[in-house]
């Protein structure tokens, strides 16, 4: 009943995050292209509250990448306020906002991929679990690279905002690089609490 409820509390804040950041987005195709990923994740975590519940931490930090997605897709990532703030602070030419996104995209996914390893798998934690997280998420994120790439094809110059490469012509290898990044340290900083709410979560179940 606890998990139930702290799944409950947080697509409700969810729900209205995604109701805040929709209300006056820049640019709605790309806040739609932005915030599948949370459409799309919702229903799912919800249905499978019952058959296959996470620990809460990967409900955690699930909820706050989706945070970090409706906040690019109310401003666009190159928009984002802080974003802004902290580029004038440093006296930075581009919004860092996206790399944080992408940062994201390895730390949050490594836990997940790491929890249905753990749990589906033989594999236990050790230097096998750890790589193969690691080169998971890095394979997400190209895959996401290839979204981008599909995007630009489809839409031509309608997926600028979407993008988000703001001119640097690196910036699908530094997407990638900090997923990666992202993926490593996730491990390296959450594995044991992880490993702890694993075991938790296996007692509840028995």
């Amino acid at each position: 009943m606890r998990g139930y409820r702290f799944l409950l509390a947080l697509l409700a804040l969810w729900a209205l995050g995604l109701v805040a950041s929709g209300i006056a987005p820049y640019d709605r195709g790309t806040w739609w292209l932005e915030v599948l990923p949370v459409l799309v994740a919702a229903p799912l975590l919800w249905f499978t509250r019952h058959r296959f519940p996470l620990t809460r931490l990967a409900y955690v930090l699930i909820f706050v990448h989706g945070l970090i997605l409706m906040l690019g897709g109310a401003y666009t990532y190159a928009r984002v306020p802080p974003g802004e703030w902290v580029s004038d602070l440093f006296g930075w030419e581009r919004n860092h906002y996206d790399r944080l996104g992408h940062f994201a995209q390895g730390f949050v996914p490594a836990i997940i991929a790491r929890e249905l390893l753990l749990r589906t798998s033989p594999l236990r934690p050790g230097k096998w679990l750890f790589t193969l997280v690691a080169a998971a998420c890095l394979a997400v994120s190209a895959c996401y690279e290839f979204i981008e790439w599909w995007a630009a094809l489809a839409f031509d110059g309608g997926a600028t905002e979407f993008l988000g490469t703001q001119g640097d012509p690196w910036d699908t290898q530094w997407d990638m690089f900090l997923a990666l990044i992202g993926a490593i340290s996730a491990q390296l900083l959450l594995a044991r609490m992880h490993d702890r709410q694993l075991e938790e979560l296996e007692e509840l179940n028995r």
